[in-house]
């Protein structure tokens, strides 16, 4: 049987020379997938088990606002993972078709992504009025797109130069200009400059009412999250650097950008909603740190049979983000699990019955990377 050749090109998986790749990026990028696909629900039906322990799904869940929980780091290191995949796709891809070629290829697949990502949100579904310009899918779209026209044709020195300029100048947009009706430097919900743009100029349907977590002008430090991630994969990429070199410039660069954003977010605070620098930075970091550490464990010490199944999902990543919003697996989870089942597990343990559908489900996606990873079939984005 021939492999197939298809790919997840957004994020740089690739069915050609698996075992060239750099696995630790694939289980990084799969374990954040698996938070995204199934672990919200089941911390949800832990919470209602364990009713004690009121905290322990606020913690998980994103911050309201200004500050940071778990979950708040699962889609800048998705971001960041991005931005490392695309310097080893990318690069062959110049080496092979040029940098003109290559950069129409990163136009095309950042229209498929942004396009698929309006599905998501119903497309016209529900009428104009209710297309969601601007989402999660849109966002990496955008990501994929600016670092990669980036990477193409910037140097190293250049990048870092963009990526200073882009924090910085996002910065000084949110603290010096004012707000009509609050001022300057308000970065309160509403009050702050990326909201009142995204109320004045975002069209259509936006996720808080007025505005969007993944509006406009944030999508612009959102893209420096892919660049940092950028400079970790030209790093891992480097054959001149000794690996253990390799996990000690991680973990420096990541202790850094911990440090570097706790200290912006005492006068820029660290908020997910509107990607501030600060948020770029200590996300950022902590997902140096990981990259570093699965680096070590994966690739340096060779430790692999506990990860496989999220390099399955990590090879499939943005399938299986679309599948579990087309094919609805909670619905199927509950088909095998609901109704009595789920009562009588319910009336043993108040919360269970919700925690085994959610494993079910979460079993499922499982399941179809595993399937797809077996068959040697990596969709093309």
């Amino acid at each position: 049987m021939s492999e197939k050749t298809f790919s997840d090109s957004a994020t740089g998986s690739t069915a050609v020379g698996i075992k060239q790749r750099v696995m630790s990026i694939d289980v990084l990028r799969g374990l954040d997938m698996f938070f995204i696909v199934g672990m919200e629900e089941i911390f949800e039906a832990l919470s209602k088990m364990f009713p004690m322990s009121p905290s322990l799904n606020d913690r998980v869940q994103h911050a309201p606002w200004a500050g940071f929980h778990f979950y708040d780091l699962i889609f800048p290191l998705f971001a960041f993972i991005m931005g490392s995949s695309l310097v080893f796709s990318l690069s062959k891809s110049i080496d092979t078709f040029g940098k003109k070629a290559t950069s129409l290829k990163i136009l095309k697949r950042t229209l498929i992504l942004y396009l698929l990502g309006i599905l998501i949100y119903g497309g016209i579904g529900a009428g104009v009025d209710q297309i969601r310009l601007l989402g999660v899918l849109q966002r990496l779209a955008l990501c994929f797109c600016g670092a990669g026209i980036a990477f193409v044709w910037l140097s190293r020195k250049n990048l870092i130069i963009l990526s200073a300029a882009l924090l910085v100048g996002y910065w000084a947009l949110l603290t010096f200009v004012p707000v009509p009706g609050f001022g300057a430097g308000d970065f309160a919900e509403g009050h702050n400059l990326t909201n009142w743009i995204d109320k004045m100029i975002l069209p259509f349907r936006k996720w808080d009412g007025d505005h969007d977590p993944e509006g406009l002008l944030s999508t612009f430090p959102a893209i420096v999250s892919s660049l940092l991630g950028v400079f970790a994969g030209l790093l891992l990429k480097a054959p001149e650097i000794k690996p253990s070199e390799k996990v000690r410039k991680l973990l420096i660069w990541g202790i850094a950008g911990v440090v570097a954003g706790l200290l912006w977010h005492l006068q820029f605070p660290i908020i997910k909603k509107i990607w501030t620098s600060s948020f770029v930075l200590f996300t950022a970091g902590l997902s140096s740190i990981l990259l570093g550490l699965f680096y070590q464990i994966i690739d340096i010490s060779n430790h692999r049979k506990w990860c496989q199944p999220f390099i399955w999902i990590g090879m499939n990543s943005i399938t299986i983000y679309l599948a579990v919003h087309f094919i609805k697996v909670g619905a199927l989870a509950t088909s095998f699990a609901g109704g009595e089942i789920q009562s009588s597990l319910d009336h043993l343990w108040f919360g269970l019955g919700e925690l085994v559908i959610a494993l079910i489900g979460l079993g499922f996606s499982f399941l179809f990377c595993w399937f797809l990873y077996r068959r040697k079939v990596f969709l093309r984005v």
